[in-house]
């Protein structure tokens, strides 16, 4: 059966950013924040050590790893534009502890992610802003508004960006197996309208996953520096699913 190709390069849910090139700083040395205050380095050192613990060995995409990767892009995308590292790197560390797919609800998450704050003795402002982001920054099937702060834009960009590109298209294949999705079935549609039930729980697959998220995702970025990263992942991204479909019809 020949396969079907949605066609999403017209979705534009968010503004076109400028296009000019940005330069963006290199990573920082990673789980090192010697710039901050004592307390915040202590505090951001047991959560580094907490969040390997938990996550360390998940075999869904959403492992220590992924965490890692978020985190040295947020801090990355947080000195292009002077935002608050300490913020964006706890928000970042914490944000799939929250997951509602590693928990058994939403609510469960964000608890465990609240004890852990308040067994940190975080400062009340701060612990209330990383929460916000971390309760608000989820795909959630399109459904969720901006972030108003720039902290919780950036958390939201640098984990967007981990959906997209060459880890992305691995990290899909490997949470289909993990959820018991097929790779590819050309009967079953792309969902172009879902619910935040009907996108955690309804029936798709890997090559759908891209359709219905992760070919959308460009167009939800929200600060230039991450769109300019997005845009080269976003192509590397396509040029994959075409050739997909191309090997799957036998060409």
């Amino acid at each position: 059966m020949t396969s079907i190709q949605p066609n999403h390069s017209n979705d534009t849910t968010t503004e076109q950013l400028p296009s000019e090139h940005i330069d963006i700083p290199a990573a920082p040395t990673a789980e090192v924040h010697t710039d901050l205050p004592a307390d915040q380095q202590r505090i951001l050192a047991a959560t580094y050590a907490f969040v390997k613990q938990e996550l360390s060995g998940e075999t869904s995409g959403h492992d220590w790893w992924h965490i890692h990767r978020v985190v040295q892009m947020a801090r990355r995308l947080a000195l292009a534009v002077g935002a608050d590292d300490y913020i964006c790197s706890m928000a970042a560390l914490l944000h799939d502890i929250a997951d509602e797919k590693l928990n058994p609800s939403k609510e469960v998450g964000m608890q465990r992610v609240a004890d852990w704050l308040e067994q940190q003795q975080v400062d009340e402002v701060d612990r209330e802003h990383i929460t916000f982001i971390i309760t608000n920054m989820s795909y959630n099937g399109g459904n969720n508004p901006p972030l108003p702060s720039m902290e919780g834009k950036i958390v939201q960009d640098a984990d967007r960006l981990d959906a997209i590109g060459a880890i992305a298209i691995a990290r899909t294949f490997v949470y289909a197996g993990h959820v018991g999705d097929m790779m590819y079935d050309p009967d079953l549609p792309v969902r172009e309208q879902m619910t935040a039930e009907e996108y955690r729980n309804g029936r798709s697959t890997a090559i759908n996953h891209f359709h219905e998220k992760l070919l959308k995702l460009k167009n939800r970025i929200n600060t230039p520096a991450a769109r300019q990263i997005a845009e080269e992942r976003h192509r590397y991204m396509e040029d994959y699913v075409a050739r997909f479909y191309q090997e799957w019809d036998g060409r």
